[in-house]
């Protein structure tokens, strides 16, 4: 009797043992899901308070680049304010934090800091040249934040922080020459290379060198120049391009960045170099520098980029009503670091759908890989390694209107080389 009273007690003090145990299994598992539910109304809480997702600006609205860079941030404006009038992102608005880098390089680094640290900006849309880009690079990488970047340039980087929507050398210098050294180009065999003293221009210049010499071109058959920013008495620089076309069969190629393009321009026309005879290819004047420049000043000289805003796709019908109807101006023109920034900001906002979160490691992870329709008609893609945008070539000439025609586009995406083969010490 004594040991089945003990077995009964024994089975007793289980039974209460293991209801104590789910009890504390429950009290845990309650315990943690009102952690998160409270983690996430004070997110959500924290979010108002904030004013939603912020998306940082970091374009030049003032200095030698702010022509170029001005009509980034209005695109940049225009697209967030579609976003919050279908409803936000993640169910959440979407608000610009601007800021004013002033073209002035040191300046770009001190406020992508800002608008990470003090802003909590979730991603940054911003930059135009390498050098300014290169102050933002060592911030973003120390922060863990991200960068859009959607100017072509020189390449010769990669970064897990930026995601690069411009060309590559390859993807628009290179073929560029191909085009002019091509019978439908003029079939020239001399150049002389153009550029600002900066890194983009040095670089991309020297790349441009070592892919003459593969094709056995060099020698007195090329030459090499550079100016430095806002560079306005262009007399003679252009008298030497003048010196060297004399000898026949001569390009231009330019890498003359920001408001020096309107002096450099204006001085070709004064000594009469014709497009005709020694056209300038240019690789960073687009539709709004050429419509600041005024028609006929470039008449017949050509351009190369991966859009152009002549190009012929109902995608692109839709993005110039759509800036058009943003800006009240209906003569009002896009280019391609404006597409650049339209492809960037709707494949971060796909991602951030796709990753339900705005850390930009798993927006980052989302985005490589990723496919959209751009402005352009044509689906690019952002490569899943090195985070450079698969695209098309497009070459244009300016017309007397100071418009830009589409004289050649490539049939296919062009894979980016982000370091290139032939730069050479």
């Amino acid at each position: 009797m004594l040991v089945e009273d003990l077995g009964a007690a024994a089975a007793a003090a289980s039974d209460t043992k293991s209801a104590s145990d789910q009890l504390a299994h429950v009290t845990t598992d309650l315990t943690r899901e009102f952690e998160g539910l409270r983690q996430s109304v004070a997110g959500f809480l924290g979010d108002i308070r904030g004013g939603g997702i912020r998306v940082g600006v970091l374009h030049a609205l003032s200095g030698t680049m702010a022509g170029s860079e001005r009509p980034l941030q209005d695109l940049l404006v225009m697209m967030i304010e579609q976003v919050n009038r279908e409803g936000g992102l993640l169910g959440r608005p979407l608000e610009a934090a601007i800021v004013n880098p002033r073209s002035d390089w040191p300046l770009y680094g001190t406020l992508a800091r800002k608008l990470l640290t003090e802003e909590k900006a979730a991603v940054l849309f911003g930059c135009w040249t390498s050098i300014s880009r290169k102050e933002v690079l060592p911030v973003v990488e120390e922060l863990g934040g991200l960068l859009l970047y959607p100017v072509q340039y020189e390449g010769e980087e990669q970064s897990p922080n930026i995601f690069y929507t411009g060309a590559t050398p390859n993807q628009q210098a290179l073929p560029a020459v191909d085009y002019l050294m091509s019978p439908e180009g003029g079939g020239f065999r001399r150049f002389y290379l153009i550029g600002t003293d900066y890194v983009y221009p040095q670089i991309t210049n020297k790349i441009l060198q070592g892919y003459l010499r593969s094709k056995g071109i060099g020698g007195a058959d090329v030459a090499l120049s550079f100016t430095p920013f806002g560079h306005a008495d262009w007399a003679a620089q252009v008298a030497a391009i003048r010196r060297f076309a004399a000898a026949g069969r001569a390009a231009v190629i330019s890498t003359v960045n920001g408001d020096a393009n309107v002096y450099f321009y204006r001085e070709l026309a004064r000594q009469g170099v014709s497009a005709t005879v020694t056209p300038v290819m240019a690789f960073s004047v687009g539709e709004n520098e050429a419509a600041s420049l005024g028609a006929g000043l470039l008449d017949g000289h050509l351009v190369a980029w991966n859009y152009l805003m002549s190009v012929e796709a109902p995608e692109n019908r839709r993005f110039i009503a759509a800036w058009r109807n943003h800006t009240g101006d209906a003569r009002a023109v896009t280019d391609d670091p404006m597409e650049a920034t339209w492809i960037g900001f709707h494949l971060w906002c796909a991602a951030v759908r796709k990753a339900g979160t705005t850390d930009p490691k798993a927006v980052s992870a989302a985005m490589a890989g990723s496919r959209i329709m751009g402005p352009g008609g044509v689906e690019v893609m952002m490569d899943p390694e090195n985070h450079h945008l698969h695209k098309p070539l497009a070459i244009g000439r300016i017309t007397s209107d100071g418009g830009i025609a589409t004289v050649l586009r490539s049939s296919h995406l062009l894979p980016p080389t982000p370091y290139s083969p032939y730069l050479t010490a």
